[in-house]
């Protein structure tokens, strides 16, 4: 019996770990966001723009800050004129560098397996 509970008790904590993961990489635009961070060390917002394709300057920003607000990503404000913005994944940003790639190789694998290519 106490195995069985301990099981469910260590379930329901991997539930949860999935769950919180999910809430703060929710949405369509946050994964590509931090993958155009990640694939290169520093990014200014118009490039990450570029890169993204779909996402509004609006919708950008405001991604930007969640990110920001989860500890993500860095903004650096650089002295310039003009001012110039760029972004960098903090130390525990870094940390889903693995996860990122590991969806980007499942992906090209997902489009041959699905197109053919």
């Amino acid at each position: 019996m106490e195995c069985a509970k301990f099981e469910s008790q260590e379930h329901k904590k991997e539930m949860m770990a999935v769950q919180d993961s999910m809430d703060v990489l929710n949405g369509k635009w946050k994964i590509p966001i931090i993958s155009s961070i990640c694939f290169y060390s520093k990014r200014r917002f118009s490039d990450i723009l570029n890169d993204v394709a779909g996402i509004s300057n609006k919708m950008l920003s405001k991604e930007l800050k969640e990110l920001e607000i989860n500890k993500l990503i860095r903004r650096i404000v650089l002295d310039t004129q003009p001012v110039t913005v760029q972004y960098e994944l903090t130390e525990h940003g870094k940390t889903l560098q693995t996860i990122i790639n590991n969806l980007t190789e499942w992906g090209i694998q997902h489009r041959k397996e699905i197109v053919g290519k």
